[in-house]
């Protein structure tokens, strides 16, 4: 795209409006802010705007944005020339994002410019009869995964000269590439596969309920006579002398039990459960951070639907982070914003994946 971010006024037409399908997109974006603070969404409304227009902003759909949020014209046309994830121009149908960023230069990022040039032109041109354009940006965060590219919005890693270019050829015979590494390895992990930490056990939360204690903890614990109080000796106090002290000298710490303080099912602030679903489940592993695993375990509980987890408060998100041991996981993969999203028929970029994969049975 050209460095001058001017709007291309005669490609822009004179009119815009956005897709139905996108209408629930954009309520669920206005319902985070309060009516008079609406035009806090300008940058989720450009977003959508340009997914709607074939991949840039014309002039007439910011104009829509700022209509829809009671905006100055102007003051959308600052925020949409200011970022660069929003284009000014027309793209291709599948729009090349290559990173020229050090890490991806030292890997042979430039092997891949000369790909796009050769098979699209220079930069900002539209190629392939309408199918492809490209540009170099600035780093994507896959720096691991060098030399790579975005491409629409997904990344494409572990790149060179070759498997650019069959990449470009795929998308303009029509065909689907999926998104991700190009070589033997899976996501960032080492090439050719894990050799290391392959027991599930080890990180699917089963060990930490098993933990009564912290192993390698830097102060001693003895036992004191009570067979449920323990005596910690720290290295500023004096060693003792026997336990009819320990009452005067250190503090009592009763020993943890096994699922001490976990939440029960009788707890008042456990989310509410179903016996069965209200017609068809839905497939919570469109929510990213729900694998089967756990989606078979909330199904046991009573939970069948993205309603149900969107509708959680604090204290129900507490409860299930308590009883799932999830320490925190459920704020930390944004379960409710997806699951409030996916309730009223919108779609997440994980889910559209999602919903791929299960549609080829993978």
């Amino acid at each position: 795209m050209s460095n001058i971010r001017r709007f291309d006024m005669d490609a822009g037409g004179s009119s815009f409006s956005f897709k139905q399908e996108t209408e629930a997109k954009i309520a669920f974006w206005l319902s985070k802010y309060p009516n008079e603070r609406k035009r806090s969404a300008v940058i989720p409304m450009l977003w959508l705007a340009q997914k709607d227009n074939g991949g840039w902003l014309s002039e007439p759909a910011m104009r829509e944005v700022a209509d829809r949020l009671e905006m100055a014209y102007i003051r959308v046309y600052e925020v949409a020339t200011f970022y660069t994830m929003f284009r000014m121009q027309p793209v291709g149908e599948f729009h090349v994002q290559v990173c020229g960023t050090t890490p991806c230069m030292l890997r042979g990022s430039d092997d891949l410019i000369k790909v796009c040039k050769s098979k699209i032109g220079d930069k900002g041109s539209v190629g392939a009869n309408g199918k492809l354009s490209w540009e170099e940006v600035e780093c994507l965060g896959a720096c691991v995964n060098a030399p790579m590219a975005q491409i629409n919005d997904y990344y494409f890693e572990d790149l060179d000269e070759t498997s650019m270019a069959k990449l470009l050829d795929d998308f303009v015979a029509g065909k689907d590439p999926q998104p991700g590494t190009r070589i033997d390895r899976q996501t960032s992990a080492p090439e050719g596969g894990m050799t290391t930490l392959l027991d599930e056990s080890l990180y699917d939360g089963s060990l930490a309920r098993q933990l009564t204690s912290i192993p390698g903890a830097p102060s001693s614990v003895v036992e004191s006579a009570e067979p449920d109080v323990a005596v910690k000796e720290t290295a500023s106090s004096p060693k003792l002398e026997n336990n009819a002290s320990a009452d005067k000298t250190e503090t009592e710490v009763p020993k943890k039990t096994e699922n001490a303080g976990k939440p029960t099912l009788e707890d008042t602030d456990r989310p509410l459960f179903l016996d069965k679903p209200e017609g068809e489940a839905d497939d919570l592993k469109q929510v990213s951070g729900i694998g089967p695993k756990i989606e078979a375990t909330l199904n046991e509980l009573g939970v069948f639907h993205f309603s149900q987890i969107a509708d959680w408060s604090k204290a129900n998100i507490e409860w299930v982070n308590g009883y799932l041991s999830f320490k925190g996981r459920v704020e930390r993969e944004n379960w409710i914003p997806q699951a409030r999203l996916l309730s009223v028929g919108g779609e997440t970029e994980f889910s559209r994946r999602q919903s791929k994969v299960s549609e080829k049975g993978e």
